[in-house]
């Protein structure tokens, strides 16, 4: 069904000029706003990757669960992991915050996360201690007990349109809280699908998700330009026998200019290269 436009109930004068918004005024509009936000935020805010490659630095991992909060820690002293509950510790006279605005409170809730070169994969080390890599096995244990990395240590981050993530191991199965006997909670890593119990709340300062930002755009501006080639680069490669005299007519390089800009050179140059190795045998 077709939305129906809503009439503008500005007040317009007999004469008055309609003034278009020209592209780059929305352009620099776009850029002024990222630059005041980049100057309001604090390097060190944590905040919410909005894509998977965001996902780097120290990082909060939590999971929305329902009697608490639960952060995925790092004990240094005991070399294990630990599923905290992030509100053990309040008080009576205190209120808890809301979810979303959780922060981590202690560096053993901190992740440091680095990217695998050429892949979506990321390696998740302990932000304390002596700096142990997040692992599992085939059998779905989880653990933080590794000094080197290898398969059983990447991780694929999903991110879901509503924010949340869930960790795909090597073997394909995900990261999950899961409750053992007696009621204690674990982490596993042999889920086949992603439900509740799969999906994370990630936090990461903002600094890095703006570096990543910068980093694709960079991506996206490079262009791989076409070598030039000028009228002794012509005669070098498409060079006569006999005489030495050079077969380039203008004809020729006015079809290779015209190529250079329709990015079809490579093209005509291996055409131009064997009409003319079939034109000396004939």
């Amino acid at each position: 069904m077709a939305t129906e436009k809503v009439r503008s109930t500005r007040l317009k004068f007999k004469g008055e000029k309609t003034k278009k918004k020209r592209k780059r005024e929305d352009d620099e509009s776009r850029e002024g706003n990222a630059k005041r936000r980049d100057e309001e935020t604090d390097s060190e805010t944590w905040v919410f990757p909005e894509d998977a490659s965001e996902i780097r630095g120290p990082t909060f991992i939590f999971h929305p669960s329902d009697a608490s909060p639960l952060s995925i820690n790092y004990n240094a002293t005991a070399n294990r992991l630990i599923l905290y509950a992030l509100d053990k510790e309040k008080s009576e006279d205190s209120e808890d915050p809301p979810l979303l605005e959780r922060i981590p409170t202690d560096v053993s809730q901190v992740w440091v996360v680095t990217r695998v070169a050429g892949s979506p994969t990321i390696n998740l080390r302990t932000g304390t201690g002596e700096g142990k890599f997040l692992s599992c096995d085939k059998h779905g244990l989880v653990s933080a007990d590794k000094d080197a990395r290898g398969p059983q240590e990447e991780w694929t981050p999903v991110l879901f349109p509503d924010g949340m993530v869930a960790f795909m191991n090597v073997y394909e199965k995900y990261l999950s809280v899961d409750e053992a006997a007696g009621g204690i909670l674990q982490l596993r890593g042999d889920s086949e699908e992603v439900g509740f119990r799969e999906r994370f709340w990630v936090k990461v300062q903002y600094k890095y998700k703006k570096e990543a930002n910068e980093e694709e755009k960079k991506k996206r501006n490079v262009n791989v330009a076409e070598p030039e080639l000028d009228e002794a680069a012509l005669n070098r490669t498409y060079q006569a026998w006999g005489a030495g005299r050079s077969f380039v007519s203008k004809e020729d390089k006015t079809e290779v200019k015209k190529a250079r800009k329709e990015g079809r050179l490579a093209e005509v140059m291996l055409e131009r290269r064997a009409k003319l190795k079939s034109d000396r045998f004939c």
